[in-house]
């Protein structure tokens, strides 16, 4: 069985050693972290969530960001979106998604609040 092994200086009161899951949504928290056009030579990278804070929460906004994170999560071939929840909160957007890690059948959520008060993107 392979082991992916990484680091993250994110949040240092965690270990800084991450593997497998662990360091799957550290993964796709730094790819969410990511407005997109913001990385050098790839405009494609990123999400449109941050741009889509500031528009009314419409079924198609809905969609449109189930989709981004749909596309998000299918970068990686470690995992699987298994369910996408998504609350409109004063403030943001509260997005709950279930994964799937593929090497081990082990399925987590991953709890991401996108704040436009604060301008950051908080994991849970």
């Amino acid at each position: 069985m392979t082991n992916y092994i990484g680091f993250s200086t994110y949040n240092r009161a965690r270990k800084f050693k991450l593997t497998d899951f662990e360091l799957v949504r550290q993964d796709l928290f730094n790819h969410f972290n990511i407005r997109r056009g913001e990385k050098l030579m790839n405009p494609k990278f990123g999400t449109i969530i941050w741009d889509m804070l500031y528009e009314p929460y419409t079924e198609a906004v809905r969609e449109a960001i189930t989709n981004d994170i749909k596309i998000i999560v299918s970068y990686d071939p470690r995992i699987r979106t298994e369910d996408i929840i998504l609350t409109n909160f004063t403030n943001g957007i509260l997005i709950e998604i279930s994964l799937r890690y593929l090497l081990t059948n082990e399925v987590a959520a991953m709890t991401l609040k996108f704040d436009n008060e604060r301008k950051q993107l908080l994991a849970g």
